[in-house]
């Protein structure tokens, strides 16, 4: 309200970032009065349900957030913004999105959790869309120009209603990070049972500091009684994420199974009160960082890694032989991770790796089919990415020869023809011999 009181005493002057979260029901006109300055205007947060016609006298705008409102329809005024191109509309209650409505320099567009059952072929027709969040809608099928799309990277089309992959999905050039869990599709495949699992009465935990918290749920210090043993739990919400389900998160957390360079998942929580799922989990040495941050609005798909951060030659080919050798004992067992990124490894100074963050996860058949073939190779590219990053960082001590492997193993891991790549055990027979 303060921000708001401000906007209209006209003391916000030359600002290029606006937020108002304080019960909009309108579209606060003095908002114009920025037009000069204005770039990132969020809104997310109000009881929106219509923006003014005339949004692109706003000629900077190039982010706009409305998640949390009541729209019902995507505002077509949206297309006339001639420099916009991240667009966020998370959990409204939209159900149509009208080709006019998507803006010409579109690159990041977040539609996730709404009533959609039907996008425009107009989507295909945005080349530089990067970034694509469709979880929790009612989508039968996506727009078959998306395969025009050849700078798509990032998609998220889980828990709808999807009964198959459409096959230009898998042959897109720059697809790399993908979930499609919670869909018809998915549900087909046979997942490993899980009944080996123990379950860990609530009553046995006594919960201590909160360790972390992302969309999916909280992270808890605990102790297991009797032994009092510390341990993590994790406690799933309900809500639908940016990534999918959080439930589909914990079955695939458990069907991942034992492996050095995952946490060991204990047992499932039994007799929470509220029955609210979680896990309990090894608790991690805290001498683990994670190796990047998330990336940035003007990053769109890629991490964001500390300018200090270095590595020696034995540490990063340590990170990328514990990841290659995860990623390839989780495709054997059915499972793209769907989110295979520097800011979801945990690192410690020696190089010892844990990939977290189960929550694009997604179920394959463990079959050889061309299909579960390129599933397997989009997420070799997101290895092609992290390990063009962990080459950029290297201090010193990595020989010329050496240097040339590994970059045209990346250059394999990303080239366009998706079936050319290699697989994960090629990718850790290769690390191993350096």
């Amino acid at each position: 309200m303060d921000t708001l009181a401000q906007l209209k005493a006209g003391q916000l002057a030359g600002i290029k970032r606006l937020d108002l979260s304080c019960g909009l029901t309108q579209f606060p006109r003095e908002i114009f009065d920025l037009a000069d300055s204005l770039e990132i205007l969020n809104l997310s947060g109000n009881a929106l349900r219509s923006l003014p016609d005339d949004l692109h006298r706003l000629p900077h705008l190039r982010v706009l957030f409305c998640s949390d409102n009541a729209f019902t329809e995507l505002p077509v005024c949206l297309g006339q913004c001639q420099q916009l191109s991240m667009v966020g509309f998370k959990a409204n209650q939209i159900e149509q999105v009208p080709a006019a409505a998507l803006p010409p320099q579109l690159r990041w567009l977040i539609l996730t959790d709404n009533r959609i059952r039907q996008l425009p072929d107009a989507l295909g027709e945005r080349p530089l869309l990067q970034k694509l969040m469709l979880a929790g809608n009612r989508l039968e099928q996506l727009p078959a120009s998306l395969a025009q799309c050849h700078n798509l990277e990032l998609l998220r089309i889980a828990s709808n209603r999807l009964t198959q992959l459409p096959h230009w999905l898998l042959t897109l050039p720059r697809l790399t990070w993908l979930a499609y869990a919670g869909n018809p599709v998915e549900s087909a495949v046979d997942v490993a049972t899980d009944d080996a699992t123990p379950n860990i009465p609530w009553a046995e935990l006594e919960l201590g500091q909160v360790l972390g918290e992302g969309a999916s749920g909280v992270i808890r210090k605990a102790l297991r009684k009797p032994s009092n043993e510390p341990v993590a739990v994790k406690l799933y919400k309900g809500t639908i994420t940016s990534d999918g389900s959080p439930l589909h998160e914990m079955q695939a957390c458990i069907a991942a199974g034992l492996h050095p360079n995952l946490i060991k998942v204990q047992g499932r929580v039994v007799g929470h009160p509220d029955d609210q799922a979680a896990l309990v989990m090894d608790l991690i040495d805290p001498s683990y960082r994670n190796l990047a941050g998330l990336p940035s609005l003007a990053s769109c798909t890629r991490d964001i890694y500390d300018p200090a951060t270095r590595f020696s030659v034995e540490v990063a080919l340590r990170m990328a032989r514990g990841i290659a050798s995860v990623a390839a004992h989780l495709h054997r067992h059915g499972i793209t991770h769907g989110d295979l990124y520097g800011h979801n490894i945990l690192c410690n100074a020696q190089g010892d790796c844990l990939l977290g963050d189960f929550g694009a996860a997604s179920f394959h058949a463990t079959a050889d089919t061309l299909e579960t073939r390129a599933l397997q190779r989009i997420e070799v590219r997101a290895f092609g990415v992290l390990l063009g990053e962990l080459l950029e960082r290297i201090d010193a001590g990595l020989s010329a020869e050496q240097r040339q492997v590994l970059e045209t193993m990346g250059d394999s891991c990303c080239q366009p023809q998706v079936l050319a790549r290699p697989a994960f055990e090629e990718i850790e027979a290769l690390l191993s011999s350096l």
